[in-house]
This record gives structure tokens, sequence and C-alpha cells, in this order.
């Protein structure tokens, strides 16, 4: 009982440090520290993109396998420092097999981001971004509001279920259509660099971080995940290319209304 329990702590830890975006080196060492601290023999670990494969065999020579199927991934570095924790004070002996499951079914329970802070993550971001390129206050305030209704936009999607792939669309192009409804609105008074607001805004959903993870898993030698994430990345780059150009594409044909 006592194994089984101890490789479905590890598993849940691997599971929750994949789905927060960690390399898969990472996960894997992990997981295998924390059968190796207990004493476990013959355990082997192989985690994918998709998936996370553990088997152990057990005081009585039997092999207990386990099986996670991955689907959901963001990015989220607080869960996995708080997972290291649990596996760290595990692996020195502070907490006890059940006492590490508790804690990291505590941090499995927990929302990845709350809905005020991703409003507030879309809103900061854009606003930022829009300082390093080279915008000024019009485009800071322009990009802060399209972000903030990006994220609205977000929560009222994901209630639909759309694949990733149609939803980063879709935030891409009301990303640039509002850009471009901003620059005709303000165009009397001011010019807008609508450029500027438009790479400003996009840049919460660009798969930066997906992308440097794809490198690392694909130099760390795990070349299944590696190209998995890479082709991941490019379905994402695909998407808000895909919804930015539809935008632009529809002022243009608007002509000078937008």
């Amino acid at each position: 009982m006592r194994d089984r329990t101890l490789v479905d702590m590890a598993a849940q830890a691997g599971e929750i440090m994949l789905v927060s975006g960690a390399e898969i080196y990472r996960v894997e060492d992990t997981v295998a520290r924390i059968l190796r601290a207990s004493g476990a023999s013959g355990a082997e670990v192989v985690v994918m993109a998709t998936g996370i494969f553990i088997t152990l065999t057990s005081g009585e020579g039997e092999p207990l396998s386990v099986v996670r199927r991955v689907r959901g991934r963001s990015t989220n570095m607080n869960r996995i420092c708080r997972v290291n924790d649990v596996s760290r004070n595990f692996c020195t002996g502070i907490l006890s097999v059940e006492e590490a499951k508790d804690a990291l079914q505590e941090i499995g329970r927990e929302l990845q981001y709350s809905r005020k802070l991703r409003i507030l993550g879309y809103t900061v971001t854009p606003a930022a971004f829009a300082v390093i390129f080279d915008g000024g206050m019009l485009e800071i305030a322009a990009a802060a509001m399209v972000g903030m209704v990006m994220a609205l936009f977000e929560i009222v999607i994901n209630r639909v279920k759309l694949n990733d792939f149609c939803s980063t669309a879709a935030e891409a192009f009301l990303a640039g259509i509002l850009s471009l409804i901003l620059r005709a609105v303000l165009l009397p008074v001011c010019s807008l660099n609508a450029d500027a607001v438009i790479i400003s805004a996009l840049m919460p959903i660009v798969p930066g971080v997906i992308f440097t993870s794809a490198i690392r898993d694909t130099l760390n030698g795990d070349y299944a995940s590696g190209i998995a994430r890479i082709l991941e990345a490019i379905v994402v780059a695909l998407a808000v290319a895909s919804g930015v150009g539809a935008a632009m594409m529809l002022g243009g044909m608007l002509g000078g209304a937008l």
C-alpha cells in the first residue's frame, strides 16, 4: 500500500510540473529523486509532453505502473517551485509520503491564475511592451485597453471550449481589429501607431516560453518532447499570424474606414 501511495504521489508531482510548463528533464529528475529517496529499487520514469509513465518494483517483487495523461498546459513557475520544495522536503525526510501527497493535492487544487490576475496581466503586459516598441502615452493606453478586452474575451471564449488554434486566432483577430478601430477613431484628433499597439497586445499569447522549453528539451536529448513542443509553438504562432492577418485584410477591404 505504501508503494502505491508513493507512486501516486510521485506521478502527481510530475503531472503538476508538466501542466505548469516545466522542462521534461526537470520533471523526470524530480520524479526519480522522489522514488529513489524512499529506498525503492527498480524505478523507471519516462516523461513525454503529453504523459508520464512510471514503473516501480514493489517490496514483494511485483511491478507497479502508473500512467498519467496530460492535456492542458500553461506556464506557472510558482507551482513548479512549490512542487520542488515538496520534493526536497520529502527527500530530506521532513515530509512523509502522506504529508507530501496532501501538500501536492493542495497545490493541484489551486487555480493556475485567478480571473482578476489574468485580466491584470493582459492589461499590464501590453502596456509595458508598448514602451519597448517605442510607443508614446497614447499607444501605452491603447495597448492596455486592447489587452484588457482580450482578457475578457478569453473568459467568454473559454466557455465555448474551442480548440487552442481557434481561440488564439480569435484573440489575435480581436487585438488587430480593435487597434485598427482605435486608430480610425482617434485619427481626426491624433495619430496612433497601430502597429505598436497590435504587437504589444499580442505579447501575452506569443509562445515564447513554449519555444524556449522545446529548445531546452531538444538539447537535453528529449527529441520527441522537443519536437512536440516546437510543433505546439508553431501552431500557436500560425494562429496568431492568421488572426492578425485576417484583421489587417478586413481593415484593407474597408479602406479608409480603418
